[in-house]
């Protein structure tokens, strides 16, 4: 990924934020007929004083159906990396935002983005027990935020095995994890403030960005 210095963002906890905000990630692998990429959803197991077993950059789950043939090419070069791509918050930024466009004219569209990128190997994981515990805590990930969380034992457990038998699971060891904030920090101050206002009032769903606009460009906003 190509990261100017002033767009990096190396902070653990901001990278796995990232990650647990936007868990539906690209999974990425080389195959014998060239890359091959599925969107999937991913658990962050991370580092923490309570297990510190863990990898030091953290540990990925996820699963695959098991007719995707993705997991058998992983399978079989099981010393080759994959890339996965989580996207953050992202939007169009027009020139007209910028003071800059006002005083010379020179100026041109970009976007604005939040991104992380992982490298790592993978094991692929055929155990039942693995598995349950996946789909339990992927689901309660998601569903703890809920007033009434639907749980994986609502469903009959005889259904839930036989769906079970259909997915793989993935265990990815994160060797690489980098970040990159394109959030308009490298505009001068008066184009930063102008970028900003330009998202409230006139970018619906733009709370995010209008937040890391103001906090990485020192805006004094959170």
């Amino acid at each position: 990924m190509y990261e100017p210095p002033q767009f990096q963002e190396t902070r653990p906890d901001v990278l796995h934020g990232l990650i647990r905000a936007h868990p539906l990630g690209m999974l990425i692998s080389n195959g014998p007929e060239g890359p091959v990429a599925n969107a999937i959803p991913f658990l962050l197991d991370a580092p923490s004083g309570l297990n510190e077993s863990l990898p030091p950059n953290g540990r990925l789950r996820a699963h695959l159906a098991r007719a995707n043939p993705q997991w058998r090419l992983i399978a079989d070069n099981p010393a080759s990396p994959v890339l996965i791509v989580f996207q953050g918050t992202d939007a169009y930024v027009t020139p007209s935002w910028y003071e800059t466009k006002r005083e010379t004219g020179k100026v041109v569209p970009t976007w604005n983005y939040a991104i992380v990128q992982v490298r790592g190997t993978v094991k692929v994981m055929d155990d039942q027990d693995w598995l349950a515990r996946q789909i339990a805590d992927l689901t309660a990930s998601q569903e703890g935020v809920r007033e009434a969380p639907w749980a994986v034992t609502d469903a009959p457990a005889p259904f839930i095995q036989s769906q079970i038998k259909g997915i793989i699971g993935l265990e990815i060891e994160i060797g690489e994890i980098h970040g990159k904030w394109k959030v308009s920090q490298n505009r001068p101050v008066a184009d930063r403030v102008g970028v900003a206002h330009g998202l409230e009032s006139e970018v619906a769903d733009s709370s995010d960005m209008v937040r890391l606009v103001k906090s990485y460009g020192g805006l004094g906003g959170n």
